[in-house]
């Protein structure tokens, strides 16, 4: 929204269900502001009051407003949140039954990182993040349980949109959190309870909304940098044009040396919008493109952390993404009450990733000039189909550097129809949509023998593998895939007013999506799969007083294996998870069913507004998939469904807001367990002599903490000088492949983090920021490896005896910046 008026104004707006009020501030028009809303962080909508005289249909921006809700925010504004993947404006808050969870874009640049995964983290009680692949930029988000990965292989339970436009990607449901341009986010919204959103929702969709020259004019630069290396700069522009058209763009760029070996990052980003306006109609095209390239892509042997902090294990692990999209969307209303909104998406993505591992090749036992696989007896082939002859120096370890490549280019159209008619007298709000998607994607992996240095370095030699008679020796040879994704979907939402006070919401999705796999090389990879599901919801909102809000809801969502999980899910024949495809039977789809329920108020207070929200979830998962790992073969696993899982858990929030003081503090708790009897391979120590765990039901899932907690104050010392901090606990987790619980677990963690800024004049300030600030040494996430893959070159050559292999958090770090606006 525009920022009208030259003096400093604070807009207090009460939202009746909210759990604090909005705090915003205008300055002089020419400088460019972000919107500071309440705690929902959703733009607030201008509406006309509605007028005292005789009943009317309701308008298009107020679905859904009767004495219940018209309290009369000050100004005529109230807001809103997303109930399904459109860019609409939502219903009343009021009127959702399930959590809210936002953020905002003064919460994204309060972060000072060109990550929106560091805002969640700070401001979205239930999200928690893990650096699985050890760089900040590429992070794993969890939330209840439910994890959005870059890493491909992990099975995703979180949808994400930007715009309207769904961008887990096509191969694997991956989110690359690298690729989305993080100074045009204008808010951030976390949707729980909700299948509108399609596949992979289990535990919620991410709802990116992006900045355009109508909700944004001015401009902006941001230069920091500080430890490791670290420089980065931000810059974006919009304009309105006349009343009809809005021009919007950001760029953005980093390079980051990292703090481990061989861990440098540089991140390149554009985004634009052009717009226009012409009465109750809007159109946008908007487009974006990045190139980013990343080191240190693995988790760390904790013998190896132990004498040095920066330690990799098995290099290189460089990964590259490339993204480019072209947006279009299109909004009017066909009559007073009928809102027409529409998308059509073009998206091509690219990513190349060079993996050195150790490997199951080495000489023959019979001949040492030729090489074999581990039994020392079966042939390793090139290339050629001939048996590959040993280059290598008597007693030279053996690595193997692994490339994999994804290109997918995706198409996608969808179009909703919003009503907000009167039902039998009642105010009514009725949603209806359909959505298809497209993908064509191009799979190749290769696999280079190489020799072993003492830093884990992996030296290519020239000899490919190629295809070998007896894949469960530890194939890895050369793999190209072809796969057609579709998905359809069409849902229907209801939300109806039975009373003032009372609103029940209602509908459902059905999801259709039909997955082909072809392989280039031969036939064992093809397939043909065909996945259909009806998801139900429904849920209600009850208004107990003006500033208390229950709130209860039930729902079910699902999601269909990805081509590389079918391409991947024979035990007896397990690949190299996220490079190497070997067999493809069939997996069942996963089906999420949830139920939530809570309560959210406001209440003023001397020191300011105080909101507060508290509810429970608790969510089961049938046919769950799992990743699991091969024993003894390093990187090697398969996909399985692996029955009934359970999440369920406590979100609790405070926060109060003044002009002066915004304090926020919350917990959660979230309880994930296995709900049937499994056996599943590990690289446990107490795995038995087959390499096999035994899961019991009522085990605890592996690497959900259970329990978190956060707390974050800023204080404006003076009108120009504010300072603030934010801290995070994270109670301790089983490492993955611990799925028996019987190994220590990883240790909780507690890092603190301060920040201040000073306004020099009304365009520019001055930040700088600490980040852990106590040095704390402690990991993120953990699993289990292969302790004789390798020697411990750090012991003399001996065999590791710790099993454990970590993601070492980032040590102590120092940042500053300046920020311009014009």
């Amino acid at each position: 929204m525009g920022r009208p008026g030259h003096a400093r104004i604070l807009l207090m707006a009460s939202v009746s269900t909210g759990l604090v009020s909005g705090l915003g501030f205008a300055t002089n028009a020419g400088a460019a502001q972000d919107e500071e809303t309440n705690v929902q962080n959703l733009p607030a909508v201008e509406v006309v009051a509605p007028q005292p005289t005789a009943r009317r249909a309701p308008s298009r921006t107020v679905p859904a407003r009767t004495a219940a809700n018209s309290d009369k925010p000050k100004a005529g504004r109230i807001y809103v949140y997303p109930t399904s993947p459109g860019t609409g404006r939502g219903l009343d808050v009021d009127k959702v039954p399930s959590a809210i969870n936002a953020v905002d874009a003064n919460q994204i640049k309060r972060t000072g990182s060109l990550n929106v995964t560091d805002a969640l983290r700070d401001n979205i009680a239930g999200v928690s993040i893990s650096e699985v692949t050890g760089n900040p930029f590429q992070p794993n988000v969890e939330f209840r349980g439910f994890v959005a990965s870059p890493v491909t292989g992990t099975p995703q339970g979180l949808a994400v949109y930007q715009n309207g436009v769904r961008i887990n990607e096509a191969f694997s449901d991956a989110v690359n959190w690298d690729l989305i341009p993080t100074a045009a986010i204008r808010s951030a919204t976390l949707v729980t309870n909700n299948p509108a959103f399609g596949l992979n929702a289990l535990g919620g969709a991410i709802n990116l909304q992006m900045k355009d020259g109508f909700t944004y004019q001015g401009a902006e630069l941001d230069v920091m940098g500080g430890s490791f290396g670290r420089i980065q700069g931000s810059a974006q522009w919009g304009k309105q044009v006349d009343k009809n058209y809005g021009i919007y763009a950001a760029l953005e760029g980093l390079h980051d040396n990292g703090f481990r070996n061989f861990s440098q990052s540089d991140v390149r980003r554009f985004y634009s919008d052009v717009g226009y306006k012409a009465g109750d109609s809007e159109f946008h095209v908007n487009m974006g493109v990045a190139k980013n390239d990343f080191g240190a892509s693995a988790t760390v042997p904790a013998e190896l952390l132990n004498n040095y902090w920066g330690a990799t294990y098995t290099t290189p692990q460089t990964s590259s993404n490339r993204v480019g999209y072209l947006n279009l969307t299109a909004k009017a209303d066909a009559t007073p009450t009928w809102t027409l909104e529409g998308t059509a998406h073009l998206r091509r993505y690219e990513q190349k990733i060079v993996d050195g591992n150790p490997t199951d090749v080495g000489e023959c036992t019979a001949d040492a000039t030729l090489l074999c696989f581990g039994d020392g007896a079966t042939p390793a082939n090139g290339t050629n189909g001939l048996q590959l002859g040993n280059p290598f120096a008597s007693g030279t370890i053996l690595g193997e550097i692994d490339r994999s490549s994804i290109r997918s280019t995706t198409f996608g159209v969808s179009g909703q129809a919003t009503n907000a008619d009167q039902l039998l007298g009642h105010d009514n709000r009725f949603v209806i949509g359909t959505s298809y998607d497209a993908s064509v994607t191009r799979y190749d992996a290769t696999a280079e023998i190489g020799s072993m240095g003492e830093n884990y370095l992996v030296s290519g030699s020239g000899l490919f593998l190629g295809p070998t008679g007896t894949i469960d020796t530890g194939f890895a040879g050369p793999v190209s895939l072809r796969t057609v994704n579709q998905y359809n979907g069409v849902y229907a939402m209801d939300t109806f007013n039975v009373t003032d006070a009372l609103a029940i919401t209602g509908g459902g999705r059905f999801n259709v999506a039909r997955i082909s796999l072809e392989d280039q090389l031969g036939t064992a990879l093809n397939g043909d799969y065909t996945y259909s599901r009806f998801n139900p919801v429904i849920g209600g909102t009850y208004k107990i007083t003006p500033g208390l809000t229950a709130y209860a809801g039930y729902s079910e969502a699902n999601r269909v294996p990805t081509p590389l999980e079918l391409g991947c899910a024979d035990p007896n024949n397990p690949c190299l998870i996220a490079a190497f495809l070997v067999s493809d039977p069939p997996l069942k789809q996963v089906v999420s069913k949830t139920v939530e329920a809570g309560l959210r108020g406001t209440k003023e207070l001397n020191i300011g507004t105080l909101g507060w929200k508290i509810g429970g979830f608790r969510a089961t998962n049938y046919d769950d998939i799992l990743a699991v790992p091969a024993p003894g073969r390093t990187g090697f696993g398969y996909f399985t469904n692996v029955g009934r899982t359970r999440r369920q858990g406590l979100e609790a929030e405070v926060n109060i807001k003044s002009p002066t003081l915004q304090f926020q503090a919350s917990y959660t708790f979230v309880d994930a367990r296995f709900l049937d009897a499994l056996t599943l391979g590990s690289d446990s120590p107490f795995a038995d002599a087959d390499g096999n765990i035994q899961v019991l039901p009522g085990n605890q899932i592996p690497a959900i903490p259970r329990h978190r907690i956060k707390v974050g104050v800023d204080y404006a010392v003076t009108d120009e000088w504010k300072v603030g901090g934010n801290a995070l606990f994270v109670s301790s987790q089983y490492l993955v492949g611990d799925e028996s619980n019987q190994y220590s677990k990883l240790p909780s963690y507690t890092v603190f983090n301060l920040h201040t800024s000073y306004q020099v004049t009304k365009t520019v300030q001055l930040y700088g920021k600490i980040d852990n600030i106590f040095d704390n040494r402690y990991a993120t996430y953990g699993q289990f490896f292969d302790t004789t893959a390798l020697p411990n070159f750090a012991n003399g050559g001996n065999n590791f005896n710790d099993p454990r292999s970590l993601s070492p958090a980032r040590p102590r770090a120092f940042y500053a910046g300046a920020r311009v606006t014009f």
